[in-house]
């Protein structure tokens, strides 16, 4: 395979790359739900100004994935994880979790969490490859549909 992948950090210009890639999956397997949509909406105001950050994946020049780590005070939340479907197969997802969690220890860490759904089976089979282990879903989550909650010591 010959082919350049390269992780970078949000910029204003990709804004659009990180809803329209998230808004495509949540309609696939879900639906849009209102925190989506105002985390979506603006990213800055709600992922990188609080002290969070947004990596995408860029394919040839092209942005086809992204994930974010949201800094949710108590803890971080690996979220917002979204590849385009015509670049599905090719690892992106697995690269880009390989990255969050090499930053997270960058930055010192001791975990990070996610939430998602027990239907999303490959998704829920790389989080356990990659280390994540399972742990109650607080009564008051702000996802209507997790129906997981997992965490990465690291």
């Amino acid at each position: 395979m010959n082919y350049k992948l390269e992780i970078i950090p949000f910029e204003e210009k990709y804004a659009t790359h990180f809803y329209d890639l998230n808004v495509e999956w949540l309609k696939k397997y879900f639906y849009v739900e209102p925190y989506d949509e105002k985390v979506l909406s603006n990213p800055k105001k709600y992922v990188i100004d609080p002290g969070g950050f947004i990596f995408f994946a860029k394919y040839n020049n092209e942005i086809v994935g992204v994930v974010s780590i949201i800094n949710q005070k108590s803890f971080y939340e690996l979220s917002k994880m979204a590849v385009n479907p015509q670049f599905q197969g090719l690892k992106i997802g697995l690269k880009l979790m390989e990255f969050s969690i090499d930053f997270a220890k960058k930055q010192n860490w001791k975990s990070i969490t996610l939430y998602s759904h027990r239907s999303l089976v490959p998704a829920i089979n790389l989080y356990k490859k990659m280390g994540f282990k399972e742990i109650p879903v607080e009564e008051n989550s702000h996802y209507e549909r997790s129906d997981i909650k997992m965490i990465l010591e690291l």
